[in-house]
């Protein structure tokens, strides 16, 4: 059962693979890689409670919290550089 919810959190984490393969638009790419840094961290999570493992859950938690602010400041100096 575990391994059938792991199998279907990874196929979930390819959709938005697939959506930034084939968009040109970069904020729709942008929010793609937001989408799988956040399925990623979420997986881990599941592992982390999984094998009991509380170090790899304290690592996911912070890519939860933090990751996705570096990935919106960068589409914000990607804005500000297409702007001027």
């Amino acid at each position: 059962m575990n391994n059938l919810i792991l199998i279907a959190m990874i196929l979930a984490l390819l959709i938005p693979i697939c959506e930034a393969w084939k968009d040109e638009n970069i904020w729709q790419t942008m929010l793609a890689f937001a989408s799988i840094s956040t399925k990623t961290a979420i997986i881990a999570l599941v592992v982390s409670v999984l094998r009991d493992d509380w170090m790899l859950g304290v690592v996911a938690a912070i890519i939860l919290s933090v990751g996705n602010a570096g990935l919106m400041l960068l589409a914000h100096i990607l804005k500000r550089m297409r702007e001027s």
